[in-house]
């Protein structure tokens, strides 16, 4: 049994190597001649699953330790019989995280607050339930749009129209999937007509799919002024990204919403038990003796005098400055996309909230149960 698994899938060949040989590649450079003799192969998003890659190979499974499926050629994977699985949810809470600091970067470096503004959130899945949940803990009133999700939930009241949403909304994030065709079609949904329906000086987020947004009518939005600020995880195109965009864009990051550690390790943990199971066998690894100790197990923070959002601003700055991601991805290179895969590939490793504990000193008890709710431990004195 030989498995072959990408670089930047965390603990894979530790993980696969319990059911067999195992030989790890660089996940954009994977060749054919890399997975012939493989009957496993365990990848991310950054190569394209099919025909050209497969044909001839011994692969009977692929699983990807995403959330998103657009790389894989599923229709050619299933007429050769070759069982395929992705990752629904593992990294939900690690792009909750990155929404959460977005919010409070933007109010911070523009001196606003979120409490009580409206954010619009279009796609509640596995990632835009826990963005709900951590915007409402922000204060924020909450607009829900999924039309899946309404046509086949009761009662479907949570649920608002595209149009209403936009209409209302101080802050829209995306969290759909990325699809071409059918009735809820993703594919530059957020084009002239979606930002002419915004409201004037609204924020728009995507940490979705690139090509959910439709570059020229993004970048018009923002000249235009009708957007006040953007944040972008994903671009149209990537890696050969539009260095326009991110030139007018507040926090540009390089697709790495959901690349907290814990986020990727529990794809690989996902697609590891999958595979067991399509060999029947009984998963036997587990990576709980191989995580790292917390990059920021301990703060302490004095909130006397200042306001809630500056210190939740401080301590989640702290354990996720996504304010480096930015400034990253502005560096001047010679070649944009080798940049861009480089940052994923080399991304610094980033820890999920729940591994550091707060010692809150003199701020208020909404303050510490705001925090609790972000996932962080808390201690009042």
């Amino acid at each position: 049994m030989k498995t072959v698994c990408v670089r930047n899938m965390p603990l894979a060949e530790e993980a696969f190597s319990t059911l067999g040989d195992t030989a790890v590649y660089e996940g954009r450079s994977l060749s054919p001649d890399d997975v012939r003799d493989a009957d496993i192969l365990a990848v991310r998003s950054t190569r394209k699953i099919d025909e050209e890659l497969l044909k001839g190979s011994n692969v009977r499974f692929v699983g990807t330790a995403t959330i998103g499926i657009d790389h894989l050629d599923t229709d050619y994977l299933e007429q050769n019989c070759i069982h395929w699985c992705f990752a629904p949810g593992c990294n939900a809470n690690s792009v909750s995280e990155y929404l959460t600091a977005a919010l409070l970067c933007i109010s911070n470096k523009h001196g606003f607050t979120l409490r009580g503004k409206t954010l619009g959130v279009i796609g509640v899945g596995n990632v835009g339930r826990r963005v709900v949940a951590k915007a409402e803990a922000l204060g924020l009133r909450v607009l829900q749009n999924d039309p899946p999700r309404e046509r086949a939930e009761t009662p479907t009241d949570a649920f608002v129209s595209l149009d209403t949403l936009l209409a209302e909304s101080d802050i829209v994030t995306t969290h759909v999937p990325m699809t071409r065709t059918g009735q809820d079609a993703t594919f530059h949904l957020a084009d002239e007509d979606f930002f002419s329906k915004l409201k004037p000086g609204a924020i728009f987020i995507n940490a979705a799919r690139g090509a959910v947004a439709k570059t020229e009518a993004l970048l018009d939005a923002i000249n235009r002024k009708h957007l006040s600020h953007v944040v972008l995880d994903t671009w149209e195109g990537e890696p050969d990204f539009n260095t326009e965009l991110l030139d007018a864009v507040d926090i540009g990051t390089p697709h790495i919403a959901g690349h907290s550690f814990e986020g990727k390790v529990m794809g690989t943990v996902m697609v590891y038990r999958e595979a067991c199971r399509f060999l029947g066998i009984e998963p036997t690894w587990t990576p709980d003796k191989l995580l790292p100790s917390p990059l920021v197990p301990t703060l302490t923070v004095d909130a006397e005098g200042r306001s809630e959002e500056t210190v939740l601003w401080e301590i989640v700055s702290q354990v996720y400055d996504i304010k480096s991601d930015d400034t990253r991805m502005r560096m001047t290179t010679p070649d944009r996309r080798i940049h861009f895969d480089a940052q994923r590939k080399n991304y610094p490793m980033r820890r999920e909230f729940r591994f550091t504990e707060v010692t809150l000193n003199n701020g208020s008890a909404r303050l510490a149960e705001t925090l609790k709710k972000l996932g962080f431990v808390i201690h009042v004195h």
